[in-house]
């Protein structure tokens, strides 16, 4: 099997312009007129709709590699590192302040150079015990191959298939100068295209012991950001890569196992990219559902544990909501989250589901556009 970086002209991609020109500037149109929607909101909705999308983004990215980071913790480490007041904030484990940190840092900080230390930063972030799981890793540093060659497998022990095999170590100083030369040039790439090769670049090269992955979409979000010049981010295409991840990983094998013409995996990450735009008209609902249940709850006399419950509804819910789920997110007795929860049926705010019983739960009452 011979792979892409080991062609000849590695790594001098190519791609078919004319394929790709229409498609291009329909994407292109579509992210400036989302920007202008979002930048006309007013700078309280601009923050719930960032915060709305980096929450998603870190969730996403995560969920890709098998991972599920708590949605609550994740809110609450970027408001806090954003300086947002919200209510419900709480505590974040190190393994979310790590994913958050390298997020906000590709995508706050985009106009700052990538180099190979800010990489280690990145990295050092993502496992701040210098483990996977149960293995001790490299951290901060390029792989050293020295448990194996850098394999991406699947299917049972003893039964793996080995889907792809990264650059042998010893080439890895020399690739990542060149790809980090690259990154801060201007070679007149459309900076949409740009983000796109780095993700494939990246992740191509494999240099990091494990955390490939969620590195190469920061460096793909931290080439959108300057894309648009802008570090207030409005839709997830971590989102939309989860929700596409087998096409993803088929384009990502195909692509390694292809040619240097790499049209269709720009292709087929442009198309991604406007989808993840259509999510964004998602964000911008619900941020907008939420403005306006709270203008219509102006006047309404709520204690703190009802409003950072509604805020927890509104801010998308995991389940059914129930008194004894009450009871253990409030911190409170099961008396007292009853109490809370026939409060806000009486003022219309709550209403009580169909199946009744011992499975309650409630949801929050529809409200008028």
């Amino acid at each position: 099997m011979t792979y892409i970086y080991e062609l000849k002209d590695w790594p001098n991609f190519q791609w078919r312009v004319e394929a790709l020109a229409q498609k291009l500037g329909e994407v292109r149109h579509r992210q400036g007129r989302l920007l202008g929607r979002m930048e006309a909101l007013g700078f309280p909705l601009q923050e719930e709709a960032v915060l709305h999308t980096l929450t998603e983004d870190v969730l996403k990215s995560s969920e890709i590699e098998g991972e599920k980071l708590d949605k609550d913790q994740v809110r609450s480490s970027i408001a806090r590192r954003l300086g947002l007041n919200i209510a419900g904030l709480i505590p974040s484990d190190r393994n979310v302040e790590g994913v958050v940190e390298m997020m906000l840092d590709a995508t706050q900080r985009f106009q700052e150079p990538l180099t190979d230390e800010r990489l280690f930063g990145w990295h050092a972030a993502l496992f701040p015990t210098g483990r996977s799981g149960m293995n001790k890793i490299t951290v901060g540093d390029w792989r050293d191959d020295s448990t194996g060659p850098m394999q991406v497998v699947s299917g049972p022990y003893g039964r793996e298939r080995v889907h792809y095999e990264a650059p042998p170590a010893k080439a890895l100083k020399r690739e990542m100068n060149a790809f980090l030369k690259w990154f801060e040039a201007d070679q007149g790439i459309d900076p949409v295209l740009k983000a796109a090769i780095a993700h494939l670049w990246f992740v191509t090269i494999h240099p990091l012991d494990d955390g490939n992955g969620r590195t190469a979409r920061a460096i793909a979000d931290m080439a959108l950001a300057r894309s648009e010049g802008s570090n207030r981010r409005f839709y997830s295409m971590s989102a939309q890569i989860r929700g596409e991840r087998a096409a993803y990983y088929r384009m990502l094998e195909t692509t390694q196992k292809g040619t240097l013409d790499i049209t269709s995996w720009l292709s087929w990450f442009l198309d991604c990219l406007d989808r993840a735009f259509d999510g964004a008209d998602d964000i911008l609902a619900s941020v907008m559902q939420k403005a306006r249940f709270w203008e219509h709850q102006a006047g309404t006399a709520l204690n703190d544990r009802q409003r950072d419950m509604l805020n927890r509804l509104l801010n998308g819910f995991e389940g059914k909501l129930t008194s004894s789920k009450w009871a253990k997110i409030a911190k409170t007795s099961q008396d007292t989250a009853a109490r809370d929860i026939t409060d806000l049926v009486a003022k219309g705010i709550l209403v009580r589901d169909e199946a009744g019983g011992r499975s309650t739960s409630y949801s929050l009452a529809q409200i008028e556009a």
